[in-house]
């Protein structure tokens, strides 16, 4: 009676494991999702002003579903859009992520790199994200130029180790930004300075929410920070969170608007639109881009 017990338990515990492997494979990474964040950060009696953040598409050339979702963010209305990287998975995905970007690209805009859209993905056991140990592997290379000549030919500013102020929603705003701290290619220092008292707004951008770049950020005075890179944790536990953010930020930060400590300046760290390739499911943590409205504090 006993062993007949112990085979159905685990019976039932394959049966389960297959399922929610099926619906994190096949279903929950499909979920699409936008997410509207107020921050609290502007002056009494301002407008709001409406920012779409993006992030980490990783992006096939086949993903015509994924492409179509993007491009109808437009209908978003938002003042300034901002992507936070790792854009590619294939060397044959600049022509689908421009043509999912393509509606946005008449809005002001502006963009920083990360890892994967230098070097493409190669398989890994998805235990060194929670026991993070050896070299970081990076596999072929990705037509990085060409994705960038995309980007600014339609007035974005590149936003990778530089600094720039534009003009959305009425506002002149300046921005920083870094290339990927995960694979070192930061140099913060060479925009580092005080946020200029002559504009109306400060973002810090970064695809890695690294927190040398973040204090930094902090400190010079940029008051809203965006990332990506963590996808939020991918894999999720309910009531628990995420696992792991493949970075020093704390877990409890892998996804969502929070003040970053010991500064006045809030993060909102994007969970992404996509996965890595060779681990394409996602559980209890939905792809998504944001919607950030600016609001008076």
């Amino acid at each position: 009676m006993r062993k007949r017990s112990l085979i159905s338990a685990a019976a039932t515990l394959t049966v389960a494991g297959a399922g929610t492997f099926a619906y994190a494979s096949l279903i929950e990474r499909n979920l699409f999702t936008l997410r509207r964040v107020d921050v609290p950060m502007l002056e009494p009696d301002a407008e709001p002003l409406r920012i779409l953040h993006i992030s980490d598409l990783h992006m096939m050339p086949g993903q015509h579903r994924k492409q179509a979702w993007v491009s109808a963010l437009v209908g978003t209305d938002p003042d300034l859009v901002v992507v936070t990287g790792d854009n590619l998975s294939s060397p044959e995905a600049v022509p689908g992520v421009l043509r999912a970007l393509d509606p946005l690209l008449d809005i002001p805009g502006a963009f920083v790199f990360g890892s994967n859209d230098y070097r493409g993905p190669v398989w890994k056991n998805p235990l060194r994200y929670v026991f993070p140990t050896g070299e970081y592997v990076q596999g072929v290379e990705l037509p990085t130029e060409d994705l960038r000549a995309g980007l600014t030919a339609s007035g974005w500013a590149d936003l990778n180790n530089a600094r720039t102020t534009l003009k959305a929603g009425g506002r002149s705003i300046e921005l920083v930004g870094v290339d990927d701290p995960h694979v070192e290619r930061d140099d913060y220092p060479a925009v580092a300075g005080p946020a200029s008292p002559d504009t109306d707004l400060h973002i810090g951008v970064t695809h890695t929410p690294a927190s040398r770049v973040l204090d930094a950020m902090a400190a010079d005075g940029f008051a809203l920070l965006l990332a990506g890179h963590t996808h939020g944790g991918q894999v999720c536990v309910p009531l628990y969170g995420a696992l792991a953010t493949n970075c020093d930020l704390p877990r409890s930060m892998a996804k969502g608007l929070h003040r970053w400590p010991a500064s006045r300046s809030w993060l909102h760290v994007s969970a992404g639109l996509g996965t890595h390739p060779t681990a394409p499911y996602r559980f209890a943590c939905r792809p998504e881009a944001s919607i950030l409205t600016l609001i008076p504090r």
